[in-house]
């Protein structure tokens, strides 16, 4: 029993002297336990040795877990704190993160507004771009009838320019599609106004067309109904004619264009088939020299022109003409004066000439 107790007591002082090394100090009561063990241990002198060196060992074994334990709690701080920083390390990073997926779903919403605008904008490029297409094809139908059209009235072969060429790059790549849009619409703008000023101008050719082109059918219907009336002659192919001892008509027999067939060669009268005004004209040659030659042309019974020349050389001609404003019936003729001589031949160097300028 003495032995059990004083094991009992020993564990007891042990577990004290862990305790006094785990708080770092020794109080005024330590140093009477101490004491208290000392005299309990000097009672149990008589303890087999083999118990007190098992003694020892729990002793120092009990030291060894003290310093074990005492080193643990300050790993055990160190890993509190260092669990601390990285909780707080932890929450601001949940927090980082949270905000980052605020930001991502904000950023989306941005981003499919942003595709939806793109979308909307690619469209209205599309048709702002098929508009462009149908308007400068219109553009080029409408000069090409715009020349066609000024060539028909023959105004001007340099009336329209050639075409200006459309700038096949439409983005000139520009930074935005707002740019590219505001690009687009200026120039169908500019595209339209074109179209309009082009339509206006076709019209207005067209107007003038239809004029000129009405005009040539009235002219057309007016020289259907015109008279065509148109005559030139020889005279003979029998040589000098004259002279006689009075005024003789000349009678053109050699016809060489008689439409119409208003000059009669068989009396040389020329009679007009309406009323309007016509123009004769007349060339005589006389082989003789150093003689005078005369020739006149009458309306009717007036004589209206005078053709008279001295030759001092053979082979000299005479060539005159008029115009006259005829009724119908009128008749035009030339007359040899007497005492006057003419000649022709196959050569038909004497002719006599005319035709109807135009009706009155």
């Amino acid at each position: 029993m003495r032995r059990a107790a004083g094991f009992l007591v020993l564990l007891l002082c042990l577990y004290w002297t862990r305790a006094q090394g785990e708080s770092g100090g020794v109080t005024g009561n330590d140093i009477t336990q101490t004491e208290i063990q000392s005299e309990i241990l000097g009672d149990q002198t008589n303890i087999t040795p083999d118990i007190w060196a098992e003694l020892k060992e729990l002793r120092d074994m009990a030291i060894e877990h003290s310093v074990e334990l005492r080193n643990s709690k300050s790993k055990m701080e160190k890993l509190e704190q260092e669990n601390t920083v990285l909780e707080a390390r932890m929450n601001a990073s949940e927090n980082e993160v949270e905000e980052l997926k605020r930001q991502n779903t904000d950023m989306m919403a941005r981003l499919k507004i942003n595709e939806h605008g793109m979308e909307e904008l690619k469209r209205e490029n599309t048709v702002l771009e098929a508009r462009m297409n149908a308007s400068e094809n219109e553009v080029v139908k409408l000069k090409i009838e715009s020349a066609d059209m000024m060539a028909r009235l023959k105004i001007s072969e340099h009336v329209m320019e050639e075409l200006k060429r459309e700038n096949t790059d439409l983005l000139h790549r520009v930074t935005s599609v707002e740019d590219k849009n505001k690009v687009l619409e200026a120039r169908m703008n500019t595209s339209e106004n074109e179209v309009e000023e082009l339509k206006i101008e076709s019209a207005d050719m067209m107007a003038r067309l239809k004029i000129s082109e009405n005009e040539v059918e009235e002219l057309k219907r007016q020289n259907a109904d015109q008279p065509k009336v148109a005559f030139s002659i020889g005279l003979t192919d029998s040589g000098l004619i004259g002279p006689f001892n009075t005024d003789i008509t000349l009678k053109f027999s050699k016809v060489i264009t008689n439409i119409g067939q208003a000059y009669s060669p068989s009396t040389g009268l020329f009679t007009a088939p309406v009323r309007g005004a016509y123009y004769f004209s007349f060339t005589t040659l006389d082989r003789r020299s150093s003689a005078y030659r005369n020739i006149y042309i009458y309306h009717n019974d007036k004589r209206m022109l005078l053709s008279y020349n001295y030759s001092a050389n053979a082979n000299e001609s005479v060539s005159n003409s008029l115009v006259l404003q005829l009724e119908k019936g009128d008749v035009v003729y030339l007359v040899l004066p007497a005492g006057y001589s003419v000649y022709d031949d196959s050569g038909d160097i004497t002719t006599f000439n005319g035709f109807l300028l135009f009706p009155l």
